[in-house]
């Protein structure tokens, strides 16, 4: 995936989201190896310092654990991955559905929307 950075947010916060998003997504997998925060910073074109500080935020979450001298790694919790993928998720819905009611939308008829739209008959 791109590293596609906005100017609305900093930038630190923007690589945490990434890397949980390839977390839950399975580009990272429980227990898999992280590049380096040179190779990460180099890949996103960004500073290693910023690297690094998203790194340490997702080392105090819990979501990525460090040893010394073999690096950073993912955690091997299936639970708290899964918990992660589940409250991203509700934050899309959230946004989805805020966005909706922006156009006019109430929830039912963004729900019939969504219905319909599943069940192929998008109009």
């Amino acid at each position: 995936m791109p590293w596609d950075f906005t100017s609305d947010r900093p930038i630190f916060l923007q690589i945490i989201e990434k890397i949980q998003l390839e977390i839950v997504s399975g580009r990272y997998r429980p227990g898999d190896k992280l590049p380096s925060v040179r190779e990460l910073a180099q890949e996103a074109s960004v500073n290693p310092n910023t690297m690094q500080k998203a790194l340490s935020e997702l080392e105090r979450t819990g979501l990525v654990y460090s040893h010394r001298t073999s690096g950073r790694f993912i955690t091997e919790d299936a639970a708290m991955v899964s918990g992660l993928r589940a409250e991203l998720a509700e934050k899309v819905v959230a946004q989805f559905l805020l966005d909706l009611q922006k156009l006019g939308f109430q929830k039912e008829s963004a729900l019939t929307l969504i219905t319909n739209f599943i069940k192929g008959d998008e109009k």
